[in-house]
């Protein structure tokens, strides 16, 4: 078996903010509440490889990986994968980003399979992926409508 999963949410704010802040790697730990730090290893062209390390789970564990990460702006989407892949034989991940008249919708598509000596298997990573990722979405969504609003109240006040 494999896993896919597939989540989106629409943000109330302006596709150059959502871009900006979703592709700000650097203040990944201010934008989802899961990592703990990011550490950028290099830039090859448009592709970014970089280290992610989650909070402590609830059994004190640390757990870090290796990505990469290409965004391609003009067709509005990112393609990631896992390099250091851990328990997961794979991990693939397509983001996508669509205008709509109430906002922008933020599409994660991910493609996985556990390793066969995995602690958890597809199904049980397919749920955990998909609740995680609501929770991730919403608040990415709170946080850039926050900033959206913030920026346009700035914007105003500076034109008086």
């Amino acid at each position: 078996m494999v896993g896919h999963t597939e989540n989106s949410i629409t943000i109330d704010a302006p596709f150059d903010l959502v871009w900006e802040m979703t592709n700000d790697l650097e203040n990944w730990p201010n934008l989802f509440s899961e990592y703990a730090s990011v550490e950028v290893l290099s830039h090859e062209g448009a592709t970014t490889t970089f280290r992610l390390t989650m909070h402590p789970d609830e059994n004190g564990k640390v757990w870090s990986w290796v990505s990469e990460r290409t965004p391609d702006r003009d067709k509005r989407i990112v393609r990631a994968r896992r390099v250091e892949t851990g328990p997961f034989a794979h991990m693939n991940i397509l983001w996508e980003y669509a205008e709509l008249p109430d906002g922008v919708r933020m599409r994660w598509i991910q493609d996985f399979a556990m390793k066969p000596d995995a602690p958890v298997d597809d199904a049980w990573m397919t749920d955990n992926i998909n609740r995680n990722s609501r929770t991730q979405m919403a608040l990415i969504r709170d946080r850039i409508e926050q900033a959206a609003g913030e920026r346009e109240g700035a914007s105003v006040a500076s034109s008086r």
